[in-house]
Order: structure tokens, then C-alpha cells, then sequence
């Protein structure tokens, strides 16, 4: 079955899908602990950015990487919300899907770590 708001388009599309984001963004901060870590690390993150010694492009790599794990953060949330609902039984595949969606976040912390220490140490 399709979405009805599918057929929407011009500014009530736009509309519909910046609402839905704002509450896909208030959902993640409420319910997912990791997401409300990771923005409290963009927050200092972001910032430091901007006041520590790096060329811009430097500064928007870094910068990049913050929002990269935030993005990551809430694609994982999604697949974890997904799972969940299909059902809350053990199963290896729903294991291997939560694993793998957590896996991209580690990932994407550790390109984080990497791309800042080559940027300050440069």
C-alpha cells in the first residue's frame, strides 16, 4: 500500500517533508540514548572546529564527519525501530541487521577520530 501523502507535490510536499523530519529529529532525541550523545558531542564538536588552527577545507572535513555520524546515528535508529517492529523475538537476522546498522555508526566514529587527528596534526 502507498503512502497517501505520496501524490503531494510542490511547497505542501515540501512542507509535509520538512514536518516529517522535525519529528523524525524529535523522536531520535527522545527515545535513542545515542543520538542525544552524539549531539551533545556535535555540539562541542562543531565549534571547536571553527576555533581550532586548520585550513577550511580542514574545518569542513571535520565538520562533515560530526554530521556524518549523526546521520548514521538516526539511518541505525530506523533500522533498529524497523526491526523491532517487524518482531521483538531473537533472530539471527534481525541480530546481523541491528549489528551491522551499529557497526556503520562505529565506523563512522572511528572516520571521525581518523579525519580530526590528520586534520590537527597536519
Amino acid at each position: 500500500m502507498e503512502s497517501p501523502h505520496k501524490g503531494k507535490t510542490g511547497i505542501r510536499r515540501l512542507v509535509n517533508a520538512f514536518s516529517y523530519s522535525c519529528a523524525g529529529l524529535r523522536a531520535a532525541f527522545r527515545h535513542e540514548d545515542a543520538f542525544r550523545q552524539e549531539v551533545l558531542l556535535a555540539i562541542v564538536l562543531v565549534p571547536l572546529a571553527f576555533l581550532l588552527e586548520s585550513q577550511l577545507f580542514g574545518r569542513v572535513l571535520m565538520i562533515s564527519c560530526v554530521f556524518l555520524v549523526l546521520i548514521v546515528e538516526l539511518i541505525n535508529s530506523a533500522i533498529e525501530a524497523t526491526v523491532d517492529r517487524i518482531s521483538l523475538d531473537d533472530h539471527r537476522l534481525a541480530k546481523r541487521a541491528k549489528d551491522i546498522g551499529s557497526a556503520s555508526v562505529l565506523v563512522c566514529l572511528l572516520n571521525l577520530i581518523t579525519v580530526w587527528m590528520l586534520v590537527l596534526l597536519n
